[in-house]
């Protein structure tokens, strides 16, 4: 026979796992997304097992070693709700914004590398040509900007691109 008492009565006070899991969410939060701005934007091997180090790290912080489904659920939807508030508060709020989603970071301006935001992000120079080999560029002279986006994600402007635009701009004019 089923404990069905067991499974769905919460073994942990309700109170307890929201403050827990609202203290190590926006902990993980502060780490993955300010400390390892750079690594959250890909998904390698490497990204992928200190994902799941993390989460295995933080399970028991997290849950006080729970066993009901009730307490699993809530711990979740904790987690998810402050996902939801932290978007919201940046939405809203552009001085939270400037914290929760870092702006982007210029690498390269007109074919010349920002060795400063390169050591910042510790980013190499052959990572950086990796990169821009990656979107088709395979002279940086050719870089009018190259930017570590929020997410982790390289953006490149090639001066290329924008002689096309303007000249695209031009035709669609009268």
């Amino acid at each position: 026979m089923a404990a069905w008492e067991q499974l769905f009565v919460p073994s942990t006070p309700l109170l307890e796992t929201v403050i827990r899991g609202s203290v190590m969410y926006l902990v993980l939060f502060g780490l993955l997304r300010i400390i390892l701005k750079r690594e959250s934007g890909t998904t390698g091997v490497t990204d992928l097992l200190v994902i799941v180090l993390l989460a295995d790290a933080a399970q028991n912080g997290m849950s006080g070693n729970y066993t009901s489904i009730t307490d699993g659920v809530l711990l979740v939807a904790v987690i998810i709700g402050w996902s939801y508030l932290l978007d919201a508060v940046a939405y809203g709020w552009p001085a939270a914004a400037r914290v929760i989603r870092p702006s982007s970071l210029l690498l390269v301006r007109n074919g010349q590398i920002m060795h400063r935001n390169m050591r910042r992000e510790l980013i190499t120079d052959e990572e950086l040509n990796q990169l821009l080999r990656e979107e088709g560029v395979d002279d940086i002279a050719k870089v009018r900007e190259a930017r570590m986006e929020s997410d982790g994600q390289i953006s490149v402007t090639t001066h290329h691109s924008v002689d096309h635009r303007r000249k695209r701009r031009r035709r669609q004019m009268p």
